[in-house]
């Protein structure tokens, strides 16, 4: 399977809420996934099971949030995504409580493939965004 497939399937499945139990079918058993956070370069080491767990804390998060890919290219073993991630806060986020309104979350990242399943990605997301939209909201529902 090329790269470019494994990681639009992979995003299409798992990504998208449908059904993060796939996980293991595009990830390999141990992922490196490299964020930045505050400026800081954080590694955390994933599985497919942990995966798993966290698309479904987003879902309690966004709820039935939908992704749509604004560009996918393929060099390789290394396959780069951004996309936009729409949902709406139904569950706590960063101790910002519900208010019911839209958040969407702009990111991107690139996915190293190797023997045909992720085993490492880059990924940036344009956390100071999601923070400003759950201010607003928040402010907008005490008023």
């Amino acid at each position: 399977m090329l790269s470019e497939q494994i990681v639009r399937e992979f995003f299409e499945e798992v990504r998208s809420g449908i059904n993060p139990d796939y996980a293991h079918r595009y990830m390999g058993e141990q992922v490196l996934a490299h964020q930045t956070v505050s400026e800081e370069e954080q590694t955390v080491l994933r599985t497919p099971e942990d995966y798993a767990e966290h698309v479904r804390e987003m879902q309690e998060a966004y709820g039935d949030f939908s992704i749509e890919i604004g560009e996918l290219l393929a060099a390789e073993n290394k396959v780069y995504v951004r996309w936009k991630q729409i949902g709406t806060h139904v569950g706590e986020i960063d101790g910002y409580q519900p208010t019911g309104l839209p958040v969407i979350q702009i990111a991107s990242a690139v996915y190293r493939i190797e023997n045909e399943k992720i085993a490492e990605y880059w990924i940036q997301i344009d956390r100071l965004g999601i923070q400003k939209q759950l201010e607003h909201n928040q402010n907008s529902r005490s008023v």
